[in-house]
C-alpha cells in the first residue's frame, strides 16, 4: 500500500488505525482558516496554533508547548539524550522521524511532492510548511507588532528581536544565538562538515540552502523580479538587498566618517579601510584580503575552479556572472524583448527597461550639488564620489588610493599582471569585467546606449558620451595657440600636429617657460 511509504508504519495494526485517518468525516472545522478535522482532540490542538496557548511547560527551563508529545521530545534536550544513530555519517537524532528525514539526505530521496507546483520534498512537514507559499497562509501572528510568520519556530525565533534573548550559545567560540537552528548553522564553521554537494560541479556546502543558490548559478535561473526596474535575481535575499537602491536607504553609518551602507556586512567591511585588517590569508601564496568575497575570487586562481557554465556550449567562467551572462550573447541572436513605443528591440531585459526610461521622462535622479542627473540611484550614488576627496582604500605596493573597493582590486591586478577576463572568441584578456564587457560586445554587436535625442545607439558609454556633444554644441578641447575648440582630445591633437607643429613660437611664459605663436 503506497500510505507505508508516506507515513513511518512499523505494524499491520499501525497501518489499518493510520488508514481511518483518511477515511474518517471531518466534522470539526476551524472558524479562523477553514482547516477541518475527524477528531474533536485534533481540533482542539490545532486551535491553539491561533491562540498561541502553550499548556505544556518544561520544568528545567522557560520553553512551553501546545502538545504534550512536543514537550516530551523536548525534555531529551536537557537530556541529551540522542537514541538514533546515522549509519553513513554517524550523526544522532533525538527521535526516529527525524533520523528518517536525515537520511534521505544521502539517498536523494524526496517522497513528498507538492500538488501545485509538483517539487518534492524530504518530508512531510517541509511539505507542509511549502504550501503556504501557494496559500499565502501565515497563521502565526507577533503580539508586539503584529508580523505575521507562515511557521511557529519562525515566529519564536522572530520574539527574541524584540526581547533580545540568546540562550543557545556555541561551545567552542562562546557565540550565543536566539534560535537552536542558527546555533547548529554556525557549528558548521567549526566542524567543516559539508553534507551538500552539487552534482553538476562537485562543490559541497554545509547548507541545503547555500547548495540550492548555487546551483542557480550554473542553470542561470532567477526567479525573483523587482516590481520596479525588472531585475532579477537567484534569490530573495539578492532581491532585497536590490530594492535599498531605489530607496536609497542607507541605515548602517560608520562611526569614523560620513559614509553610511545598506547592508551590515558593508559597513564591516568599511571600517577595515580605517583599520587597516585584512583578516583573509590564502595559505598557498599568503596574500591578504579585507572581504571574503576578496579572498573567495581569489583562491581561484589557484585551485582553477570555473563555476560559471554555459549550458549551450560548456564553457566555464572563474569570476562572475557577468562574464557568463556577457558570453551568452555569443549564442543568443534574437532580440526577445521589444518598445511597445518605438518598435526597437532588445536582447536583454535590462537594456530595453533602460531604454524605455527615454519615453517616460529620462534621468529622474539629479545630483544635489552639480546638477547632473543619472537613471538609478545607484549611478548617483557612485557619481556623489566624484564630489569627495577621501580615498580611503590604498594599495599597499605603491602611492594610489581609490574612492571605492572594487578600484583598488582592479588596480592590485597591475601589479600581479593578472588579467582574469579572457575573451573566447579571439583570446584577449582583460583586468576588469567592464573592459571585457564591452570588448565582448564588438563581437556580439551589441548598443546598449542610445542617445535620448537621435536614438542613435553605440556599443561603449563613452562613445555615447561623446556623442552627445553634436546635440550640446560643447567644445571643451580648447587650443592655446589659435582658440579653435573641438569636442575630442584627439580632434585637438590632430589640429596641433598639421597647424602648429612646425610654427615658429617667439612668445615665452616667464614662469614655466611654455612657448607660444601668438602673444595674446
Amino acid at each position: 500500500m503506497s500510505l507505508r511509504n508516506d507515513k513511518n508504519l512499523s505494524t499491520p495494526g499501525a497501518l489499518e488505525k493510520h488508514v481511518k485517518i483518511h477515511n474518517e468525516v471531518k466534522t470539526h472545522e476551524c472558524d479562523q482558516c477553514g482547516k477541518t478535522f475527524g477528531r474533536r482532540k485534533n481540533y482542539v490542538s490545532h486551535m491553539r496554533v491561533h491562540k498561541e496557548e502553550r499548556p505544556y511547560k518544561c520544568d528545567q527551563c522557560d520553553k512551553a508547548f501546545k502538545l504534550s508529545g512536543t514537550l516530551s521530545k523536548h525534555y531529551l534536550t536537557h537530556t541529551g539524550e540522542k537514541p538514533y544513530s546515522c549509519d553513513q555519517c554517524g550523526k544522532e537524532f533525538t527521535q526516529s522521524g527525524a533520523l528518517q528525514n536525515h537520511k534521505r539526505i544521502h539517498t536523494g530521496e524526496k517522497p513528498f511532492q507538492c500538488d501545485q507546483c509538483e517539487k518534492s520534498f524530504r518530508s512531510l512537514d517541509e511539505r507542509k510548511t511549502h504550501t503556504r507559499v501557494h496559500t499565502g497562509e501565515k497563521p502565526y501572528r507577533c503580539d508586539v507588532c503584529d508580523k505575521a510568520f507562515s511557521q511557529s519556530a519562525t515566529l519564536y525565533a522572530h520574539k527574541k528581536i524584540h526581547t533580545g534573548e540568546k540562550p543557545f550559545s556555541c561551545d567552542q567560540c562562546g557565540k550565543a544565538f536566539s534560535s537552536s537552528k542558527y546555533l547548529k548553522s554556525h557549528m558548521i564553521v567549526h566542524t567543516g562538515e559539508k553534507l551538500y554537494s552539487c552534482d553538476v560541479c562537485g562543490k559541497a556546502f554545509g547548507h541545503a540552502n547555500s547548495l540550492k543558490q548555487h546551483e542557480s548559478i550554473h542553470t542561470g535561473e532567477k526567479p525573483f523580479e523587482c516590481e520596479q526596474c525588472g531585475n532579477l535575481f537567484r534569490n530573495k535575499r539578492l532581491l532585497s538587498n536590490h530594492k535599498q537602491v531605489h530607496r536609497d536607504e542607507r541605515p548602517y553609518k560608520c562611526d569614523q566618517c560620513d559614509k553610511a551602507f545598506r547592508r551590515s556586512e558593508h559597513l564591516s567591511n568599511h571600517y577595515r579601510t580605517h583599520t587597516g585588517e585584512k583578516p583573509y590569508s590564502c595559505d598557498q601564496c599568503g596574500k591578504t584580503f579585507s572581504t571574503s568575497f576578496s579572498y573567495q575570487l581569489h583562491r581561484r586562481t589557484h585551485t582553477g575552479e570555473r563555476p560559471y557554465i554555459c549550458n549551450d556550449c560548456g564553457k566555464a567562467f572563474s569570476q562572475s556572472l557577468a562574464q557568463l551572462t556577457s558570453h551568452q550573447l555569443v549564442h543568443r541572436s534574437e532580440k526577445l524583448f521589444k518598445c511597445e513605443e518605438c518598435g526597437q528591440t532588445f536582447k536583454w531585459r535590462n537594456t530595453l527597461i533602460r531604454h524605455q526610461q527615454h519615453h517616460t521622462g529620462g534621468k529622474q535622479y539629479e545630483c544635489d550639488q552639480c546638477g547632473n542627473k543619472f537613471w538609478s540611484a545607484g549611478e548617483l550614488s557612485s557619481h556623489k564620489s566624484v564630489h569627495s576627496e577621501e580615498r580611503p582604500h590604498k594599495c599597499d605596493r605603491c602611492d594610489k588610493a581609490f574612492k571605492r573597493p572594487e578600484h583598488l582590486n582592479v588596480h592590485y591586478r597591475i601589479h600581479t599582471g593578472e588579467k582574469p577576463y579572457s575573451c573566447d572568441q579571439c583570446g584577449k584578456t582583460f583586468r576588469d569585467s567592464h573592459g571585457f564587457q564591452d570588448h565582448m560586445r564588438g563581437h556580439s554587436g551589441e548598443r546598449p546606449y542610445s542617445c535620448d535625442q537621435c536614438n542613435k545607439s553605440f556599443t561603449f558609454y563613452a562613445s555615447l558620451y561623446l556623442h552627445r556633444r553634436v546635440h550640446t554644441g560643447e567644445k571643451p578641447f580648447v587650443c592655446e595657440e589659435c582658440g579653435h575648440a573641438f569636442s575630442q582630445s584627439g580632434n585637438l591633437k590632430k589640429h596641433m600636429k598639421r597647424k602648429h607643429a612646425n610654427q615658429e613660437k617667439p612668445y615665452s611664459c616667464d614662469i614655466c617657460d611654455k612657448a607660444f605663436s601668438q602673444s595674446a
